[in-house]
Formats: C-alpha cells, sequence, structure tokens
C-alpha cells in the first residue's frame, strides 16, 4: 500500500469520526434540549434532518467514489458512536430516578 492510499484512508477515517462525533453528540443534545422544549417531535424531526443530510453528504465527498474510503469512513463514523455512547453514559452518573435504571426495553 502506498503512502497516499494511507494517508487517504486515515484521513477518511478521521474524517468519518468528525461525522460521527456531529451526528451522534447532536442526537444526545437533541435529546437533552427536547426535554424541556415545548414541541421536542419538532426538534427530533428538525435534528434528524440535518443531521443526516450532513452525514450523508460527508459520507459523499469522503468516499470520492471509492469504496475503500467508504469503509474508512464507516468505520470512524462507528467509532465515534461508540465514543459518544461512553460519554453519555459518564456524564448521566449525578442522575436520581428512573432514568438512570431503565437500560433498555423489557
Amino acid at each position: 500500500m502506498a503512502m497516499n492510499e494511507t494517508l487517504a484512508f486515515l484521513l477518511a477515517w478521521g474524517a468519518g469520526g468528525g461525522l460521527g462525533a456531529i451526528f451522534f453528540g447532536g442526537l444526545w443534545w437533541t435529546v437533552r434540549q427536547s426535554i424541556s422544549a415545548q414541541r421536542p417531535a419538532l426538534w427530533f424531526f428538525g435534528s434528524w434532518w440535518l443531521r443526516m443530510g450532513i452525514a450523508l453528504a460527508g459520507f459523499y465527498f469522503v468516499a470520492g467514489g471509492h469504496w475503500q474510503q467508504l469503509l474508512a469512513c464507516l468505520v470512524g463514523f462507528v467509532m465515534a458512536r461508540l465514543a459518544v455512547m461512553r460519554l453519555a453514559r459518564s456524564s448521566g452518573k449525578g442522575q436520581t430516578g428512573p432514568a438512570q435504571e431503565i437500560r433498555h426495553a423489557p
């Protein structure tokens, strides 16, 4: 593998991480904001369109017609999801009540 290809994969992976941080960080922020919003559905709907548009456009431009770069971008995206999940869990340790106890659907 040439040095240029390695650099392209690393940049695609980093871009995927950035896209994932925007997408999942934006979801986390939306959930936190919608708790006290008068129209939470509007927050979720608007946020979804914005986050999805950014993510899809980012994937399209990062891939540049190469499936290998798209795959590297996707790996970075998924890794960012895991990082945001870990951050969200650690920030919720001070919560009290049922929101802390619910981990999954029955």
